[in-house]
């Protein structure tokens, strides 16, 4: 049995997600846990929401509630979602854990401790109107870089450049309006990166076994330019960790707090320990720490690809730097982006589908099935009405769907809603048992690679072997004239049920679970075996006709959502 570390990154507090976040971290993740669980093998999956800097302050702002209580209530929110896409997080915890200030202090100070950590005095803009510094989102103005009239204090949307505030061209305050704003002294921490660069370097580089999308995001950051840059690690906030050097206070750092970007990831760390605290585990250190076990841990996490550089390096550097036996990563899976109908989502312009939205509409499955067979693995995707409804007709509906009503009626009819007698197997049906070995052994390949989208070729390629062995065989004809040869047909495509279930279940787990239910077989285990898979209902065994699986979406309904989502154009 191994042991699979899994972390998808953590979204930010402010406000319901779209389907390119889910898509872009938890929800593969989900598939890569629930599959190692189907193994056999012992997984801690965690997640937690992200609660601080500014993105948190002016939501709450704009909510008109106090930045504590808004996250109390969306980390509820975004939880119960969660739970509606079934994402089987062991703990889905909050960055703003007293755990994780107090393990990011402690971080804090052994890199202070390494002499990892400087004090800088810099110029940012400070607004006379709001009495305060205005860093990150708190400051807007054109971009100097490509002339974007939007860009924020710490990135320009529109070309990605990371920028500082006194950066921007016209800025004003996006908490007044202001443009009285002048450039004041303030001293910050900054991380010194640059210090581990070669040690960076040499880790990425042995990592010969990640994606191309993460390893050369990496290099891009570490080897373009000037290199890897030294990153300030605190904020002129109110709502954050406290700057701290582990118990200590850090002198002249009183009123600051660390940057959202250094206490985020530590965060997964902490996840663990609201686990612990939570009652629902009682070691968290086996998961994290080599001198306690974590050495025998595999370590995967899960992201897209704007999170990559924080992952690679800036989290890896507080690893490194604290000298402590934390547990690295293994393996980075990250993920391009997905866009919605030939643009972008937008929550200002209420353009695309929410999370909360999709599961107004259909049941998480459908979403399920279509994201992760459609992943951004490659390259961008792009979600559209008509391949969504495409794909769920044809692959759940008429496939899987299809099937298990075709299978389970016709042996209600002509036998009885029970496993019917009959005699041994003939070519055709050592023929499919071999076949459905062959694509089973592909498909774990695939799921063990992360390989999102072939998972879901490989699964549904097994599900049409079953609909294709029924139209050769036909035992609606066969038994017209042999009806002890149509029980054996029917007694294999009942069998072929439960296994279908299991191995959908990291996909689907919804219709899995139901299925079993309905073959009375939710004892079924992970076919290691297909042969003996595939005779685990025995003559005799009883079932029920399960409802409709897979519904077919209406091009009326298609049409309604696309005009109900299509938002605002630019």
């Amino acid at each position: 049995m191994a042991r699979h570390l899994i972390t998808s990154a953590i979204p930010y507090i402010n406000g319901i997600k779209h389907l390119g976040n889910l898509v872009g971290s938890q929800l593969p993740a989900d598939l890569f846990a629930r599959y190692q669980r189907a193994r056999g093998h012992e997984v801690m999956f965690l997640c937690a929401t992200d609660e601080h800097g500014t993105p948190a302050e002016l939501a709450a702002a704009k909510a008109g509630k106090p930045v504590a209580e808004y996250c109390a209530e969306m980390h509820e929110v975004q939880a119960k979602i969660a739970e509606g896409f079934r994402l089987s997080f062991d703990h889905f915890g909050r960055s703003s854990s007293a755990q994780n200030h107090k393990l990011t202090q402690h971080f804090a100070g052994r890199l202070a401790d390494a002499g990892l950590i400087r004090e800088v005095s810099e110029t940012q803009m400070y607004s006379h109107a709001d009495g305060r510094f205005l860093p990150d989102r708190y400051i807007e103005g054109t971009c100097p870089n490509c002339g974007f009239e939007s860009a924020r204090g710490d990135q320009c949307d529109n070309c990605t450049k990371q920028l500082d505030p006194t950066d921007l061209i016209n800025p004003y305050s996006t908490i007044s309006g202001s443009t009285e704003l002048e450039e004041r002294e303030t001293k910050h921490l900054y991380l010194r990166q640059s210090e581990m660069r070669e040690k960076l370097a040499e880790w990425i580089d042995g990592k010969t076994d990640w994606p191309i999308l993460t390893t050369s995001i990496a290099k891009k950051w570490l080897n373009d330019g000037d290199g890897l840059q030294d990153r300030g690690i605190t904020r002129d906030l109110d709502w954050g960790v406290p700057v701290m050097k582990g118990d200590e206070p850090w002198p002249g750092m009183e009123g600051k707090v660390f940057y959202v970007w250094f206490d985020a990831p530590i965060e997964y760390i902490a996840a663990s320990q609201e686990w612990v605290d939570a009652g629902k585990g009682t070691d968290w250190e086996r998961w994290w720490r080599t001198d306690k076990g974590a050495d025998d841990v595999t370590y995967t996490q899960f992201m897209g690809k704007d999170n990559v550089p924080f992952h690679t390096l800036s989290f890896p550097v507080t690893i490194f730097g604290s000298g402590e036996p934390w547990k690295l990563v293994d393996y980075i899976k990250s993920f391009n982006y997905l866009n919605y109908d030939g643009g972008q989502f937008s929550t200002s312009r209420g353009r695309g589908v929410f999370m909360d939205q999709a599961l107004e509409i259909l049941p998480a499955d459908y979403w399920r099935w279509w994201l992760l067979s459609h992943a951004p693995e490659s390259s961008d995707a792009e979600f559209t009405w008509e391949n969504f409804q495409g794909s769920v007709n044809k692959d759940l509906a008429d496939v899987l769907g299809n099937f298990v009503s075709r299978v389970t009626k016709f042996c209600r009819s002509k036998f009885s809603e029970a496993v019917p007698e009959g005699g041994a197997y003939g070519p055709e049906e050592l023929a499919l048992i071999e076949d459905i070995t062959k694509r089973v052994r592909a498909y774990e390949k695939h799921m063990a690679d992360m390989e999102v989208r072939k998972s879901a070729q490989e699964l549904r390629a097994i599900w049409v072997a079953g609909n294709e062995y029924l139209q050769t065989v036909a035992p609606w004809s066969t038994f017209k004239e042999d009806p002890a040869k149509a029980a054996v047909q029917i007694r294999l495509a009942l069998n072929l049920i439960p296994l279908y279930a299991v191995l959908s279940a990291p996909f689907i787990p919804d219709a899995s679970a139901s299925l079993l239910a309905s073959m009375n077989a939710e004892d079924t285990a992970w076919p290691d075996d297909v042969t003996a898979a595939l005779s685990q209902l025995p003559v005799g065994h009883a079932f029920t006709v399960p409802e409709v699986t897979f519904r077919k979406i209406t091009d009326d309904e298609r049409e309604e959502w696309q005009e109900r989502f299509a938002g605002t154009r630019d």
